[in-house]
């Protein structure tokens, strides 16, 4: 189980995993790709905090963030072996979009 600050823990990580089923369920549900998933660990704002209600096996954590042409996400991961591995990738709720742009400014 990973502790302490989880902005740290994502700077040490060197990169993403997919599972194959995940991918095309982002895609035939949401329309996101991998690579704008990914995106959003790499722009600012990024707001990060875990995701208890789903952690029983792994910690997980939820993020939003936006991709290179600001499409806004929320994007459920956890982390194994120093990979970000993403879980869901979805667009923002207008509720997690006020939150989000609340930390634009």
């Amino acid at each position: 189980m990973y502790m302490g600050n989880i902005y740290l823990i994502l700077h040490q990580c060197s990169g993403f995993e997919w599972d194959k089923h995940n991918t095309r369920k982002n895609w035939e549900k949401h329309k996101i790709t991998p690579y704008e998933a990914e995106q959003i660990f790499f722009n600012q704002p990024l707001i990060v905090a875990d995701d208890e209600e789903h952690s029983q096996t792994e910690r997980r954590f939820y993020a939003l963030g936006r991709t290179d042409l600001n499409k806004k996400l929320f994007v459920v991961f956890t982390i194994r072996n120093k990979v970000i591995r993403v879980i869901s990738a979805r667009k923002m709720s207008e509720k997690e979009k006020r939150s989000y742009e609340s930390n634009e400014k």
